[in-house]
């Protein structure tokens, strides 16, 4: 195997008295994409946030690419550079098209206008949007809206390489879709992974059954703050782990608490 390209060791955190992740070991491998699922609130997202920087475990270490991190996103730079899509896009409603997926070059650069209304142009193209940079949020369909946060996303700085993002967050990209908008973003994150700009490796939370089996090869299952199973998307259908069969029927019996 290789090195793992982000590790988590040991993991923990909890807010107030709920523990959502309980001393979690994770490897994130070059190229692999990862999905992680699970019964809502067992701390998906939360990982998420961890491997972003933008959250800090109560316990445990993080490496990327070997080298521990130390705080948050921006107390540090990072040896590679780790974008993330968020649930519902985030997308600034006051803000263009243009100004949301050029937002960081706007604001922290010093390229030109024109260099960055390029460069946002190009990444529009790469999502299968085009001549919609001067429309807001509001006016896009939420598919659409998805693939904005994408451009986003795997936006790079030219004046700093070394912030280009080799690994993507998703975090449940297909929420709310209809099954077609739901495919069309599933094939982007795969298109994105093999269109040669960097992305190849990308871990996905997700509930979705067919994201899981469009976009994964590997598959964590977490459950009470654990990763209580792992294995390829093909394994999900043979596993005896009750845990996941149950997960897989949608069943309300079994070793999983049904909430509500």
């Amino acid at each position: 195997m290789p090195e793992p390209l982000i590790e988590l060791r040991g993991i923990s955190k909890a807010f107030g008295h709920s523990v959502v992740l309980d001393r979690v070991d994770l490897a994130i491998y070059p190229g692999e994409a990862l999905a992680i699922i699970g019964p809502s609130g067992t701390g998906k997202s939360t990982i998420l946030r961890i491997i972003a920087g933008l959250l800090a475990p109560d316990e445990g270490e993080i490496y990327i690419q070997g080298q521990r991190r130390v705080g948050l996103v921006g107390d540090s730079r990072d040896p590679i550079g780790i974008g993330m899509v968020f649930q519902q896009a985030a997308l600034f409603d006051s803000l263009t098209v243009d100004e949301n997926v050029g937002f960081l070059l706007y604001q922290h650069s010093k390229l030109p206008p024109d260099q960055i209304r390029e460069l946002v142009k190009q990444k529009l193209e790469m999502v299968g949007l085009s001549d919609i940079s001067d429309r807001y949020p509001a006016q896009l369909s939420g598919g659409m809206r998805k693939r904005v946060s994408f451009a986003r996303a795997i936006m790079e700085n030219p004046e700093n390489p070394q912030d280009s993002p080799e690994v993507l967050l998703y975090d449940e990209p297909t929420a709310g879709l209809d099954p077609i908008a739901s495919t069309v973003v599933e094939d982007l994150i795969r298109q994105l992974r093999s269109a040669g700009k960097g992305c190849n490796t990308y871990v996905i939370v997700t509930h979705q059954d067919s994201t899981i089996r469009r976009t994964a090869d590997r598959v964590v299952f977490l459950y009470q703050g654990k990763v209580n199973w792992e294995g390829s998307v093909e394994e999900i259908d043979t596993t005896d782990n009750p845990l996941m069969r149950q997960f897989r029927s949608g069943s309300i019996e079994g070793p999983i608490q049904a909430i509500g």
